[in-house]
């Protein structure tokens, strides 16, 4: 079977997957064992924490042969399956011809916003001058201002929000001008690497199956859930709506709607991004150096009495590398 032939057959039967059991084999294992570490039994007359998806870097170029109309449909049901709406952050250059504006359009047209996430996709955290990074913020302003919802809320790419003072603070106060406030993640996580590693496999093995790296980031996402969950509570004294941040890409379009059902089946409810970004926790503005992470590690990291429990950075590909070349993914 070829390529094209198998990602359209993995597109038509992963919903069917969805009755099967999301963990197997190694795993599964993983699963509970890093569940294990950070959650404690929930108790059922307990309010349900609730988290919005917010889905970063439209595209139109995907790393398999998954085609983007494919792609876009499948994540845009899997949404409207649950009738909430998403946050799209559009890097523009990823999106800036004819196809990526039908992309954008199909988003707008189903209600979910349309933000700024930089046009370039530039590391605030290094090299790239403040002047550099705000002409570049104002680029992507013209890929984004079309739409009927589009949101004055910026990402950092990377999540990166400066390296200096200087760096941060001018950024926030052109922000402010503007209008714009920050569209900060509160869960973040690797979701991007674990693509990662099923496109470089697929590339040397067209069956390569889906499965298996379902499984482990349906685990991964539960566990970075569950990890900054707690955090927020140990920090602010509350449940916050939360902010999951997952990219646009390849393995999230074929076993979205899974890992939906998996939060779901552990208790979490999927509300709209709009409602998530209301909570107060998003006015705040941590102080740290480097600046940025997800807003949950940064609030830890400056009120300084967590730090035995935050890594630098706190997510990244160095932390699932290990555990899924064990696992032979």
């Amino acid at each position: 079977m070829n390529r094209r032939r198998f990602l359209s057959s993995a597109l038509k039967t992963a919903s069917a997957a969805s009755c099967a059991p999301f963990f197997t084999n190694g795993v599964q294992a993983l699963a509970l064992s890093e569940n294990q570490k950070s959650a404690a039994p929930r108790d059922p007359n307990a309010p349900r924490p609730q988290l919005a998806l917010t889905m970063d870097d439209p595209r139109t170029k995907l790393d398999t042969t998954v085609r983007w109309p494919d792609a876009n449909a499948r994540i845009l049901r899997a949404l409207d399956s649950r009738n909430v709406r998403a946050a799209l952050f559009v890097c523009g250059m990823r999106v800036d011809d004819y196809d990526g504006s039908k992309l954008l359009s199909a988003w707008d047209q189903s209600g979910h916003l349309i933000c700024n996430h930089s046009y370039s996709h530039l590391n605030y955290c290094g090299p790239t001058s403040y002047a550099d990074f705000a002409v570049d913020f104002l680029k992507n302003e013209k890929i984004i201002a079309p739409y009927h919802n589009r949101t004055q809320l910026f990402r950092y790419p990377f999540l990166k929000e400066g390296d200096t003072a200087d760096k941060r603070d001018r950024f926030r106060s052109l922000l402010k001008e503007d209008g714009y406030r920050v569209g900060y993640v509160t869960i973040d996580a690797s979701d991007w690497y674990v693509n990662q590693r099923f496109a470089d496999h697929f590339a040397k093995q067209p069956k390569t199956p889906v499965g298996p790296y379902r499984d482990y980031l349906i685990a991964h996402l539960l566990d970075r859930a569950s990890f900054y969950r707690q955090l927020a509570i140990d920090v602010l004294g509350r449940d916050i709506r939360h902010t999951i941040l997952v990219h646009y890409n390849d393995l999230n379009a074929l076993v979205l709607p899974e890992v939906m059902a998996a939060f779901e089946t552990a208790g979490w409810q999927w509300i709209d991004a709009s409602l998530a970004f209301q909570d107060e926790a998003f006015r705040l503005q941590p102080k740290t150096l480097p600046a940025g992470e997800s807003l949950v590690w940064a609030l830890a990291s400056e009120s300084g009495r967590f730090q035995d429990r935050l890594r630098y950075p706190g997510e990244d590909d160095v932390y699932e590398e290990p555990k899924m070349i064990a696992l032979g993914l």
